[in-house]
């Protein structure tokens, strides 16, 4: 499914080299992004790639935008334009879905963070019942019970069971519904090379039976063989797209375990 169709940069430039984000996207003024049902933004450190999914993001008004206070930023965004998709037999869409987000790898470690807390751990169970119609009187007699301090302990002994990699893998499994436009900013922190594999895999499924649409900041090799992408390579001087097995990052991990073939054929 194609809800996002492409998104053209800001054609403009300033007299400042260095103001943010022009000074990013410099080589790529006013190109095109077109994307596929899953599209990959490769680069590494200070590509632009974080960058440009919060431009669509906040362009889009997708949940999980990081708002943008400065002029340059906000000019820039306002020069960009972007095309939907249209409702045809091809299976794209002129609208972005409502549980559509915008999920970077910062979010998925502050929930991990966030579970393994006791203090908001205990906080959430109050909330809980408060939406269950406990009264202000009722609650704080809760606050103090016995019966909420055996709860948390079999939360936190739950959330205790699982690697930080595991808990994301959960996060992702929430996330992650049919029907919707995600932007997924380096998805692969916390994750283990299987658990990145198994991640693209779902991926995969999800963009081709139930609706999804990605575009997916990352290096991980891992993710970029596994994934049935289109990449575009934020590295190259122009705008471009590569093959998984040209990126640079992908060839350095290739090289590196060449170099190192005899020490696993002992």
């Amino acid at each position: 499914m194609i809800y996002l169709k492409s998104f053209k940069l800001s054609p403009h430039t300033v007299k400042n080299p260095n103001a943010y984000p022009y000074n990013v996207f410099k080589n790529v003024t006013g190109e095109v992004f077109v994307f596929h049902n899953i599209t990959v933004l490769y680069g590494n450190n200070g590509s632009g790639k974080s960058t440009l999914l919060n431009f669509i993001a906040n362009k889009l008004d997708i949940k999980g935008a990081e708002s943008l206070t400065n002029d340059y930023p906000q000019d820039f965004l306002q020069d960009c334009t972007y095309q939907l998709g249209q409702s045809n037999s091809e299976g794209e869409c002129n609208q972005i879905p409502r549980n559509s987000m915008y999920i970077k790898s910062e979010d998925i470690l502050y929930e991990i963070k966030k579970v393994q807390q006791e203090a908001v751990l205990k906080e959430g169970y109050l909330y809980q019942h408060a939406k269950l119609g406990y009264t202000k009187e009722q609650l704080e007699e809760l606050k103090h019970s016995y019966q909420m301090y055996k709860q948390i302990e079999i939360m936190k002994f739950a959330n205790e069971k699982y690697s930080n990699g595991e808990t994301s893998m959960q996060l992702f499994d929430e996330y992650l519904a049919p029907d919707g436009l995600y932007l997924l900013d380096e998805p692969e922190t916390s994750l283990s090379p299987a658990n990145q594999i198994i991640l693209s895999k779902e991926i995969n499924e999800l963009a081709r039976f139930f609706n999804c649409q990605f575009i997916i900041a990352t290096h991980s090799p891992f993710m970029l063989g596994t994934l049935h992408a289109k990449i575009y390579n934020l590295d190259a001087p122009l705008l471009r797209t590569d093959k998984w097995t040209e990126l640079d990052n992908v060839r350095f991990f290739y090289d590196f375990f060449k170099e190192r073939k005899n020490e696993f054929e002992i």
